[in-house]
């Protein structure tokens, strides 16, 4: 790993912290959208001892291989994408889902899954991937992975709600165990 891979990685955490979790750590306070105007997070970071100039922001924003942070189209604000515990709306209309979608998490939590189903927990939504190498990473992280496959379309069809957030990730409320299976 390079020294800016390290320092982006160490940044986009921080970032993920304060723009999905503990925006008040820094003296921050998100809009009801999740926004915050890039300058105020600039200096917020600067007082906090975490000084970012604005050019690696942006280049953290569009090399991110997970697209956390979304800017807004004037470049003026910014935001986490999803995977937020604090209340925002990010004014996604649902959205029909594909037929499958994947859930990555780790082996230890496998059977608790299947039998409550997936629930937000400290997050506002349930993330799911839409492909099994990328849920394979997700799962990983907190021990061997497992994917569990989500039968999408067909919880969409009873009534279920999805949304898709801008770095493509989808985002539903809860899975019932009836739609999941390995």
């Amino acid at each position: 790993m390079s020294q800016w891979d390290g320092w982006m990685s160490a940044q986009s955490k921080f970032l993920s912290l304060v723009l999905r979790h503990e925006p008040e750590r820094i003296g921050l306070r998100l809009d009801p959208a999740g926004w915050v105007a890039v300058d105020d997070l600039l200096r917020a970071m600067a007082q906090a001892g975490q000084e970012m100039p604005l050019d690696d922001l942006l280049r953290l924003v569009a090399e991110s291989d997970k697209k956390r942070f979304t800017l807004s189209a004037d470049g003026v604000r910014i935001r986490a994408a999803q995977g937020h515990s604090v209340e925002v709306d990010l004014g996604l209309e649902p959205k029909c889902p594909p037929e499958q979608l994947y859930h990555g998490t780790a082996r230890h939590t496998v059977d608790q899954i299947l039998s409550e189903g997936l629930k937000p927990g400290q997050r506002q939504h349930v993330h799911l991937s839409l492909d099994i190498a990328t849920a394979q990473r997700v799962g990983q992280r907190h021990g061997t992975p497992v994917v569990l496959h989500v039968a999408a379309r067909q919880r969409y069809g009873d009534g279920g709600l999805f949304w898709q957030a801008d770095n493509g990730v989808w985002l539903t409320d809860k899975v019932d165990p009836k739609y999941l299976s390995l």
